[in-house]
């Protein structure tokens, strides 16, 4: 029994969790223990104690845009100037705060904060939290094994992009004077980026964007590293934009089959309101240059 729910993803610590503080785990509709021996056809069932309140994380009632939840993942739409996690300067504006006061406001037993994927407190797009703690340990699992499929969408501050596909592989480490920006560096960490070139405009070019690597502000430092740098990131040096507030970075979707269900899931979070203002006003600039150039 017990090497069968390693290979289900049951930790060592989760085990543990189950024989001390109140679950259990049912062959063929009978309590046993984890010495217990299968044969091919049996049933195993398990309970998972409830993980019960997070008392670090403080709810409030914020809005909270779902684009998808079940009995073991929420899935939502972050918007910008949300930071995944709490702060000592910001102890209740994050996400996760957002996701606690919906769970109080829902009345569910398990209320600790499952943070699977995180996002910059400027980038906008999908976010994933797991609702217990054995979802979050499958999540993890694929993670690892590069079985979640995440793009994203960007806008680069400078039309530096002539091939309609291509990679930025450049390694990735700290900055020598900073602890919170990164470069391009030899002694980096390796890091692969993924490009489609969407369309060029007049103040920029649109492109989506998939991660092989997740170092820490991958696709803002590659891009950067190539002349390109998002727009509105002045962390590293993007253009200012009177439309975009922040660095122009969406994740856009995440697909991947749930690990409990089997089912292929893919969930898609709309272009915010800002990138979309910023290309209808980079459309009206061609054909402003459009007209002036028939006249």
């Amino acid at each position: 029994m017990k090497t069968f729910l390693r290979s289900k993803g049951i930790s060592k610590s989760l085990l543990a969790t189950i024989k001390f503080d109140g679950g259990s785990i049912w062959l063929n509709g009978k309590e046993r223990t984890v010495l217990a021996t299968l044969k091919k056809g049996d049933k195993v069932m398990i309970r998972i104690p409830d993980e019960g309140e997070h008392e670090t994380t403080v709810g409030v009632d914020m809005p909270l845009d779902i684009l998808f939840e079940d009995d073991h993942f929420l899935i939502v739409n972050k918007p910008f100037g949300a930071a995944s996690i709490p702060s000592k300067v910001h102890p209740r504006l994050s996400m996760a705060n957002r996701v606690k006061g919906y769970y109080q406001r829902r009345g569910y037993v398990d209320q600790v904060i499952h943070i699977v994927t995180r996002l910059d407190r400027d980038t906008t797009g999908v976010m994933l939290f797991a609702r217990h703690g054995y979802a979050h340990a499958l999540m993890d699992t694929l993670l690892r094994n590069k079985e979640v499929d995440k793009t994203y969408r960007a806008i680069l501050s400078e039309p530096v992009l002539t091939q309609p596909h291509g990679f930025i592989d450049a390694p990735i480490g700290r900055t020598e004077d900073s602890i919170m920006t990164r470069m391009v560096r030899e002694d980096g960490k390796q890091a692969l980026t993924e490009y489609w070139l969407d369309k060029t405009y007049p103040d920029g070019q649109t492109v989506k964007i998939k991660l092989h690597t997740g170092r820490t502000h991958q696709i803002r430092v590659h891009f950067t590293s190539i002349g390109a740098p998002l727009l509105g990131d002045d962390l590293y040096g993007g253009k200012a934009d009177p439309e975009i507030l922040r660095q122009a970075l969406h994740c856009e979707s995440l697909a991947f089959v749930h690990p409990i269900s089997g089912e292929p899931l893919k969930i898609e979070a709309p272009l915010p309101d800002d990138f979309i203002k910023w290309e209808s006003r980079q459309r009206d600039k061609e054909a402003d240059v459009r007209v002036g150039t028939t006249i």
